[in-house]
């Protein structure tokens, strides 16, 4: 039992290693740092110390048989003038208005009238007499009050002078020293924060010009996801059958090459070199991403074809047909295969296998080409141009099983489960030790890359070494095929 689990435990730790390290073109993980540098040169040097020397793979010829978005405020009240009241003098004893009393009273009347009020008159004056005393000690405490008041005042302004003045010294010494510093920052600062701060400046510039283009490969995505054209009635066992049928158009069919499966969509080439050719892979704006599992590469994914105005899908999509399909067309008989390509200037060559053979998954999808010609050069069958002897070697790609990053069937032998072509260079493909071609590669706007741009440090774009060599990632690639026939 014991031993059961430390095997489970194993099994598990390998596969968690092998799911961190896959560089998926989907993922918005931050790259990796390693610390081993690898030769980028399409194929991996060998340590003779620990691995034997690559050799090809046996492999069958391809099958040569039959085949295809405020309140107003209120004016001041003015005051009214009082008016002056006149009391008229109606003669007599008495005034004609009662409130003036007697007009004529007698002395003997006055001496009572003032002897009545003196009374009153005593006791107020003595009243106010008391009042104004104790009004003048209070106010003479007042005059003192203020007195100290003023004092202390006087005082406090002084104190707030003197503290004026020792913050302007603060500051005048404060002012020279950031004259000082700043001097000094100017003309001492070390040469090496310039330079560093041009590349920082160059660097974002960079990202600016990224971020745009993201913008834009994002509007495109969403635009072409969308399909909403229809499909041509004609159909076929493939695009060979449906030109000979009357289709004559380039646009989205579908085919049916076994009556036993359901039929599926593909793209037509019906003008190249004839037309008939099944469009089994097609690279030309990098909005789908090609770092796919296995399982992805076996049904196909991607976007078929979008109409480009017209009421079809004229316009080809970014997808890879899937495995399963394309070993299925190709085995019905004779097959060829057309590999377009154009750079970054709008120049474009092809390879052309008149032999082309996907056994089926048991077999692991296993490449078989034959009887090549074209402009871009042979890359498939002889590998990389620029390279010799046994490093050539590593790079031919007939012969080789279909390895993805979950499923490592490469011929890159290495201890370390890490190790492995398609976790390298971004992509499914027919890898040996690693590739001369890799159409399924990372996509590089502007063609030229480097290595501290790639994820690995490996020339991990959409590659064809015996054009435009390891760092330079091509524009356009595609794969159709049909089948062989005399022409």
């Amino acid at each position: 039992m014991k031993r059961l689990l430390l095997c489970l435990l194993c099994i598990s730790t390998v596969k968690s290693l092998a799911v961190i390290d896959y560089d998926d073109e989907d993922s918005d993980s931050p790259p990796k740092v390693h610390v081993e540098t690898v030769d980028a040169r399409g194929h991996r040097p060998v340590d003779r110390r620990r691995e034997p020397v690559p050799t090809l793979r046996p492999v069958s010829p391809p099958i040569s048989k039959g085949g295809y978005q405020a309140r107003p405020t209120k004016s001041p009240i003015r005051g009214q003038k009082k008016e002056q009241v006149v009391y008229s003098d109606a003669g007599g004893c008495r005034h004609a208005s009662d409130q003036l009393g007697v007009l004529c009273p007698t002395g003997c009347e006055l001496q009572t009238a003032l002897l009545k009020q003196e009374k009153t008159v005593k006791s107020d004056i003595r009243d106010l007499q008391d009042k104004v005393h104790k009004q003048n000690e209070v106010s003479t405490s007042l005059y003192q009050y203020m007195n100290t008041l003023e004092d202390k005042l006087a005082k406090r302004q002084k104190q707030v002078k003197d503290n004026e003045n020792v913050i302007s010294q603060y500051n005048t010494e404060i002012e020279r020293h950031y004259t000082y510093i700043r001097e000094n920052m100017d003309n001492n600062i070390p040469s090496s924060l310039r330079v560093l701060r041009s590349v920082v400046d160059t660097l974002h510039k960079k990202i600016q010009k990224l971020e745009n283009a993201i913008a834009t490969q994002i509007d495109n995505c969403r635009t072409s996801c969308i399909v909403s054209c229809n499909i041509p009635v004609v159909s076929g066992k493939e695009c060979e059958d449906i030109i000979r049928k009357g289709g004559d158009s380039s646009e989205m069919y579908l085919i049916q090459p076994d009556s036993f499966f359901k039929p599926y969509k593909v793209y037509c080439d019906m003008t190249t070199q004839n037309g008939g050719w099944t469009l089994i892979q097609n690279r030309q704006d990098g909005s789908v991403g090609f770092g796919r599992t296995w399982d992805a590469y076996k049904k196909g994914f991607g976007n078929i074809a979008k109409s480009g105005g017209k009421k079809y899908c004229d316009t080809p999509g970014e997808y890879w047909l899937g495995n399963d399909k394309i070993s299925q067309l190709t085995k019905m008989g004779s097959t060829e295969v057309l590999i377009e390509m154009e750079d970054w200037n709008g120049d474009k060559l092809l390879a052309h296998y008149g032999g082309f053979t996907i056994q089926n998954e048991a077999n692991k999808y296993q490449l078989s080409v034959s009887n090549y010609k074209g402009t871009a050069g042979d890359a498939l069958m002889e590998g990389a141009s620029q390279l010799y002897g046994e490093n050539k070697t590593m790079t031919i790609h007939n012969g080789m099983f279909f390895s993805t990053f979950d499923r490592d069937n490469d011929g890159w032998v290495h201890a370390d489960p890490r190790k492995q072509c398609s976790k390298e260079d971004g992509g499914g493909w027919w890898y040996n030790r690693c590739h001369s071609a890799n159409p399924n590669g990372r996509y590089y706007w502007g063609g030229q890359y480097s290595w501290d741009m790639a994820k690995h440090g490996t020339d991990d774009g959409v590659v064809w070494m015996n054009w435009k060599g390891s760092w330079y990632s091509l524009k356009k690639m595609s794969m159709k095929i049909r089948p062989f026939f005399p022409q």
